[in-house]
This record gives C-alpha cells, sequence and structure tokens, in this order.
C-alpha cells in the first residue's frame, strides 16, 4: 500500500473502556480517502466529492490506545462500472495492524441524485498511482457490474 496518511488518537476518541471507541477507525479511513482522494484523484474540494458510500467491512486486530500517532495505509483495488473498492489498514508506530478494512464507493452525480460509471480520467489516475506498487501486489481489477 503506497498511500499513507497520519492519524492522532485524541483524547476525545477514547471510551469508558480506555481504547478508541470501534467507530473510530472508519473516522481514521475516512480522513485517510479525503487525502487520497485529493492527492491521487485529483479532487481537491467539497464540491469535488463525487461518491457515496456503498458498503464498509471494519476487522479489529487490535486496541487503539492513546496517545498514539497511528498510520493509514491506502489503496485501490478493484475499479468497477461504477464504484471503486478501497482497502485500508490502520497500523501503529511499531507497524502492528490494528484495524483492517473494505470500503466500496459508489460514483456518484449529487446534481441528478443518480450513480454514475467511474470517469474515464479518475480511473487512469488511480492505476498511474497505483499500478507503481511493489512485487506481488495484485494489478487493480477493471470493468465488471458493479
Amino acid at each position: 500500500m503506497r498511500f499513507r496518511y497520519p492519524v492522532e488518537v485524541r483524547f476525545r476518541d477514547l471510551d469508558p473502556m480506555g481504547h478508541a471507541h470501534h467507530t473510530l477507525p472508519l473516522i481514521y479511513f475516512e480522513e485517510a480517502r479525503a487525502a487520497y482522494w485529493r492527492e491521487v484523484a485529483g479532487r481537491s474540494g467539497l464540491e469535488d466529492i463525487d461518491y457515496v458510500i456503498g458498503e464498509v467491512q471494519v476487522r479489529y486486530h487490535g486496541r487503539i490506545r492513546w496517545p498514539a500517532r497511528l498510520e493509514v495505509r491506502v489503496r485501490v483495488s478493484h475499479i468497477g462500472h461504477k464504484s471503486i473498492v478501497t482497502e485500508y489498514e490502520l497500523r501503529s508506530a511499531e507497524g502492528e495492524l490494528l484495524a483492517s478494512g473494505r470500503i466500496v464507493q459508489v460514483m456518484y452525480d449529487y446534481r441528478a441524485g443518480r450513480s454514475i460509471p467511474v470517469p474515464h480520467e479518475l480511473a487512469e489516475r488511480i492505476r498511474a498511482f497505483e499500478g507503481a506498487t511493489g512485487p506481488g501486489d495484485p494489478p487493480i481489477g477493471a470493468g465488471g457490474a458493479s
């Protein structure tokens, strides 16, 4: 996963059990996704958000404690006809996997109120970035009915 984004565990993130609430990995993923969308997809403003979330999966591997500086690793693993699948890893400063996830982003035209095909220019930008991944990483899938 080439794209990496740092996040701080904030005191307010803690639940009564002394670790980050179970919803926080989604917030950390969202922050990283917004950075990916700005830096890789070239969509820098709120008006440039052209997707809705269609599906979310989170797996918890370890406790997220405070204080901590974590790293969210992001990659697009599949580009479909109308959707993009993004995978996430949340790791400690020592590299321990704390949470992982998979999110399906459905391309969406907010003015028309409907899903749209993945723009060719967007798919090419993502492929250009993700295509330079290391050995053993699978290529991004293309096409399909999603």
